[in-house]
């Protein structure tokens, strides 16, 4: 069964912890990310962030159900993150870019932690937000709800998945990263193109195209098919045509 999370007015009530400390569930889940982003996702444990908190394990249990139950928080946060300062502007292409955007700069910053919590759903206030965010823009701009979902669905799923990619790749050791780099310069770029035609002729770009993230391009892509759905049906939102990039 389950254990019981204390109510947050009950949480505030409790002594510091021996160093002088007033936990709270945000300072849990920020230390938590900095333990991800030193160690790694090994490193993370309760022991051990009750020593980085001065304070005893058993004392997190007041704040989460468990590990996975902080897991969650940690997702949550960075998607709260990712949407700090956002507001809608009405221009649906460019709102939709901006949260997109938002979402995958927040996880990669922190590439350990991306790699736990991209394929969760945590149902908590930020990432209810964020659901609610993107559905009101699809919406707003005229799709019709079948089009809305399966839009929104295209959208996070392909949002957190270039995120979940781009973050295994930061989470390489450097050593690791930069060899998998290298073989678009070390072997790609020195195919003969009697053997190898086509990556001959494109492995200049290659070389420097594909040490980058794919999403902006991706994203752009997601977003002209919206549009052109949308134009189908002869509800061309007010930014359908505009650059995306544009402020």
């Amino acid at each position: 069964m389950p254990k019981q999370v204390v109510p947050e007015e009950r949480r505030r009530r409790r002594r510091p912890t021996r160093s002088g400390t007033v936990l709270s569930e945000s300072l849990i889940v920020e230390t938590a990310l900095r333990m991800l982003r030193e160690h790694g996702s090994a490193g993370l444990s309760a022991r051990r962030l009750g020593m980085a908190l001065d304070c005893d394990p058993s004392t997190l249990y007041r704040y989460f159900r468990g590990m996975d139950d902080l897991t969650l928080a940690i997702g949550d946060a960075l998607i709260g993150q990712a949407l700090r300062g956002w507001e809608p502007t009405g221009r649906w292409r460019h709102d939709l870019r901006s949260v997109g955007v938002r979402i995958h700069a927040a996880y990669v910053a922190h590439p350990q932690a991306a790699q736990l919590t991209t394929s969760r759903v945590t149902g908590r206030a930020n990432e209810l937000a964020a659901d609610e965010a993107v559905l009101e823009v699809l919406r707003t701009a005229g799709f019709p709800l079948p089009d809305t979902v399966r839009i929104y669905h295209a959208f996070i799923d392909q949002t957190l998945a270039f995120a979940a990619l781009d973050a295994a790749s930061l989470a390489l050791p450097r050593a690791a990263l930069r060899a998998d780099e290298d073989i678009w310069r070390s072997t790609y770029a020195r195919l003969p193109a009697a053997t190898h035609p086509r990556i001959a002729e494109a492995a200049p770009l290659l070389a420097t195209r594909m040490v980058t993230s794919a999403y902006p391009t991706a994203l752009d892509m997601l977003l002209e098919s919206a549009a052109a759905r949308l134009a189908a049906l002869g509800r061309k939102g007010p930014d359908s045509d505009a650059d995306p990039d544009a402020d």
